[in-house]
């Protein structure tokens, strides 16, 4: 069907799975929201959250999209269910594909998670973990300034591995052998988590096992594009175009076309 899935996040963390979307569905085209502007929302309190996400759902829904994925963690852990509730079409979340994908590569049944406050408060991802198996050990820690780190774009560097360090300190006394990145951020600063984490440890994002899942649901609901077509993504800001397409361009390795800066 020749209808654009869409992605919304708080930022730019969500290009992450929208990256991995379009490489296991070379055909389908994604409009993209990333309210930059007020991100983050893992500090904010429930009711905003679910209001900023319905405004960037609302305007999804007016481009006729097909299919949502919020790939924002704390928006999911607060909005999912309500919105999967109250509109048609298939939405999916990104919290139980990172905690299916985490227990397939744990070895001693020893988890840790990482996200933003609202979504480590939320205990969204020890509730997912343990309705796959109740055995599991799970660590969590909110990771604050990795959100502000990414959104700036300070990706390397010193300063960049030195907040990795003093806030990844919580799990070297743990056992875990397997980290959730429970934010799409974090995969932005993957590379210098796992040096802090050490190569021991399984680091895990869920863009690759959210990218399965919207396959399955999209073949299941006879919702896959079919004709052979070049999509034409689009990419929507609440902040600043400028480095939003910075980030993007870096993290997609080629200039991105149809950037645009929006009001929700």
């Amino acid at each position: 069907m020749d209808r654009p899935i869409g992605v919304i996040d708080s930022g730019v963390g969500g290009l992450t799975v929208a990256k991995e979307i379009m490489r296991q569905l070379p055909k389908e085209t994604i409009y993209y929201v990333g309210d930059t502007s007020r991100c983050p929302y893992g500090s904010r309190p429930k009711e905003e959250v679910i209001a900023f996400t319905w405004q960037m759902v609302h305007f999804l829904l007016k481009k006729q999209i097909k299919m949502l994925v919020i790939a924002c963690n704390t928006a999911t852990a607060f909005a999912l269910e309500e919105i999967q509730a109250k509109i048609e079409i298939p939405v999916v979340g990104v919290v139980h594909p990172g905690a299916r994908s985490a227990l397939k590569n744990t070895q001693n049944i020893s988890i840790g998670v990482i996200g933003t406050k609202g979504t480590i408060e939320s205990k969204v991802y020890e509730r997912a973990l343990r309705s796959i198996n109740n055995e599991v050990e799970i660590y969590s820690k909110a990771c604050e300034p990795f959100v502000p780190l990414v959104e700036r774009n300070c990706l390397t560097g010193d300063y960049a591995r030195s907040i990795v360090q003093q806030s990844l300190a919580h799990f070297q006394e743990t056992s875990i052998d397997t980290l959730i990145l429970g934010c799409t951020h974090y995969p932005l600063l993957q590379p210098l988590i796992q040096e802090v984490i050490g190569e021991d440890v399984t680091v895990i994002s869920s863009g690759d096992e959210t990218a399965r899942e919207v396959s399955a649901i999209l073949y299941h609901h006879e919702l896959l594009q079919t004709d052979d077509v070049q999509p034409n993504h689009f990419f929507y800001t609440t902040g600043s175009r400028a480095l939003f397409s910075q980030i993007a361009n870096n993290w997609f390795g080629t200039p991105l076309h149809n950037i645009i800066e929006i009001v929700l």
